[in-house]
């Protein structure tokens, strides 16, 4: 039997058969897909193969095969610096919920999720959540960030859960597809997909007044079936996203307004720092790039890790000061 896996324990799994049945699932003995460094063979999304086991009291499958993956979106594992944990796999569009303060939500974390997308070949579009609350400097922090993004070709997208501002934009998007929400804690996602499906009633949390970080409200992650048509996985927050086998002459690659400037470098193998000639370099002379994105492509470049970070914030906030000081 074939059915799509909805959630993920780490031992247990809900499948969903071809004809809508919910199975629980446990997986037959160790699974080595493509020699893939993974915590978890298993994700939600995962298209998989089970046999049914009926006992007296109940039903329940065991995973013996999964079926190759379009796409997948990972992480570095929490204990094993190594090791990835795939968060999400076969999606359609994965949403980047982005606060600007509440909490901050840094370019560089940003820059990290977009290019660990691009690289697995999953389209991103960026959700700026929680507009309602917004002062004066903030709108125009997070005008700033759109501006960055859009300009790159990124889709952006503004809403607010509590007053409706964007959701049916985004519902027309979703529709048909299977897609993720991620982003750090307290970014609104649970309260997001609420706002679309308020039947769901996910748990939610309010930010720590003491770290204006999120509180953890998602354990696992889990798909749910949305009554117009959409597939959504809601996933636990993320508070740093390490890049994971990447080779540094292919990082650059990743980012869209690198790429299409990269075969104007004198160098083949130019890694955009001190090179002469170097075409990025000269793009972001000249403002074509911004300084944000440099600086984060330096980062990953260097290996720097990114973590949730007060000091990280306002190293972004300063580029980003800069860039506007330059135009």
């Amino acid at each position: 039997m074939t059915g799509i896996v909805y959630k993920s324990t780490g031992s247990w799994y809900t499948v969903k058969s071809t004809n809508g049945d919910f199975i629980e699932c446990r997986m037959k003995g160790k699974f080595r897909i493509k020699g893939i460094k993974s915590t978890n063979p298993i994700a939600v999304g995962d298209i998989v193969d089970y046999e049914l086991e009926e006992t007296s009291d109940t039903t329940t499958g065991t995973i013996h095969a999964i079926h190759d993956r379009k796409n997948y979106i990972v992480r570095k594992s929490v204990n094993l610096s190594h090791q990835m944990h795939i968060i999400a796999s076969n999606l359609d569009y994965v949403f980047l919920l982005i606060t600007v303060n509440n909490p901050p939500t840094t370019f560089n974390f940003i820059d990290r999720f977009l290019v660990t997308a691009e690289a697995y070949g999953i389209e991103t579009i960026l959700v700026f959540n929680k507009i309602d609350t917004f002062d004066e400097a903030a709108l125009e922090e997070q005008l700033y960030m759109q501006h960055v993004y859009q300009e790159i070709g990124y889709q952006c997208l503004r809403v607010s859960s509590t007053e409706g501002k964007g959701i049916e934009q985004l519902k027309a998007i979703m529709g048909g597809k299977v897609t993720m929400f991620s982003g750090h804690s307290g970014v609104g996602k649970s309260t997001l997909v609420n706002a679309m499906e308020p039947n769901l009633q996910l748990k939610t949390k309010t930010i720590s007044e003491a770290s204006k970080q999120g509180q953890h409200t998602t354990t696992f992650a889990e798909m749910y079936d949305l009554s117009f048509g959409a597939s959504i996985i809601d996933t636990p927050g993320i508070k740093g996203f390490g890049i994971v086998d990447m080779e540094k002459e292919e990082i650059s690659g990743y980012f869209p307004e690198f790429f299409k400037r990269k075969d104007q470098c004198k160098f083949n193998n130019c890694l955009h720092k001190e090179e002469p000639h170097c075409a990025i370099k000269a793009a972001l002379d000249r403002d074509e790039i911004a300084w944000s994105r440099y600086n984060s492509y330096l980062k990953i470049l260097e290996g720097d890790e990114e973590h949730y970070r007060t000091d990280i914030h306002n190293e972004d906030r300063i580029a980003s000061d800069e860039t506007r000081n330059k135009q």
